[in-house]
């Protein structure tokens, strides 16, 4: 089958690989119909996480046709269209009952090597195999779209998690930090949560320009704290969502939270030590959190958002193409020339 594989650093290409194979009576395989890239996966080829090999199959996010299921999967037939989380959990331990399923001891990460757990192979690929299918994959009801489910695997479970794990409540002021597409989405998120202020802190114009276009302000991150300083009459902000993933805007999230504030950190982090301010967080009572989306969790929530109206994730999808077409997005991505590409397959 064709697939997307990881060549060497920062290099991508289209590859021959065997169609995977049900290892496990709980696995089922899926026929992939999108297929997304994301930012996690220019983490992975640029370097930044651990266990990348050359050929191994890239990607995390799809929706798919079941084609073949294991003896004890339960769930689904043959045919079904399903959506999926970005990593698989067991569905039955301790972490996965209390819905922390990525505590789970079987947790695996697709397409990400070693970073996560056991390498499990990706989803930029004609086929993909899913372990603990019953748990891992979701249906995908008719109404909603193929793009739409796709989103939810990572980027929107994402940005909702960040609102929710931040406590974000009616008439917030809430600071996104990083108007990529996980941002955007957070700020979506904020929004559909009654926030009274959202701020996009992003140093490009043409994705600030995109964060008004949806209902957000928007500043660049040298003028964000006379901003948020201005509209909130020197508090600061009650909720800052830092959806980056490195030092400098978790430095920004301390300057621009207020004293009893929330600061929640959904970028995909690689650096082993980041300074903690910790004077500062006791003295304002600072409430200093991470948190990564979980799709298995929350679909059933966002799913509901979304046939309420609540907001169109897709509304981020910039860049398509074919399965062919994937080294040329990886590139488009990787210099911000688009915003989030999915593969039609």
């Amino acid at each position: 089958m064709r697939a997307v594989v990881y060549r060497e650093p920062n290099r991508v290409e289209l590859a021959d690989v065997p169609r995977p194979e049900l290892e496990a009576d709980t696995d089922a395989i899926v026929r992939v119909r999108l297929a997304g890239i994301c930012g996690t996966d220019l983490h992975v080829i640029s370097g930044d996480f651990s266990g990348a090999k050359p050929g191994m199959v890239l990607g995390h996010e799809f929706v798919g046709e079941v084609v073949e299921i294991g003896a004890a999967v339960k769930r689904f037939r043959v045919k079904d269209s399903v959506m999926s989380s970005d990593f698989t959990a067991c569905g039955r331990c301790h972490w996965c009952d209390e819905g922390d399923h990525w505590q789970c001891g079987e947790r695996a990460f697709f397409g990400t090597g070693t970073a996560f757990g056991p390498a499990l192979s990706g989803a930029q690929a004609e086929y993909v195999r899913v372990p603990h299918a019953d748990t891992t994959l979701g249906e995908l009801p008719a109404w909603c779209s193929q793009e739409a489910g796709l989103l939810m695997a990572d980027n929107l479970a994402t940005g909702w998690v960040a609102t929710e794990r931040a406590a974000v409540g009616a008439g917030d002021c809430v600071v996104v930090i990083g108007g990529g597409t996980v941002g955007q989405l957070t700020a979506l998120s904020a929004q559909a949560m009654a926030a009274g202020i959202v701020i996009v802190v992003e140093p490009s114009e043409s994705r600030r320009d995109f964060s008004r276009s949806q209902g957000s302000l928007a500043v660049h991150p040298d003028d964000a704290l006379t901003m948020v300083q201005r509209l909130t009459g020197g508090v600061g902000a009650d909720a800052v969502l830092e959806a980056v993933g490195s030092n400098g805007p978790m430095d920004l999230a301390m300057a621009l939270v207020r004293p009893r504030g929330r600061v929640v950190s959904v970028g995909a982090h690689a650096a082993e030590k980041w300074s903690f301010p910790v004077a500062k967080a006791f003295s304002s009572e600072l409430t200093v959190g991470f948190a990564i989306g979980n799709a298995i969790r929350l679909r059933g929530r966002l799913f509901r958002l979304l046939a309420g109206g609540a907001f169109d994730p897709t509304v981020v999808i910039d860049g398509r193409g074919r399965l062919e077409d994937a080294p040329r997005l990886y590139r488009e991505l990787g210099a911000q020339r688009i915003l989030k590409a999915v593969l039609t397959l």
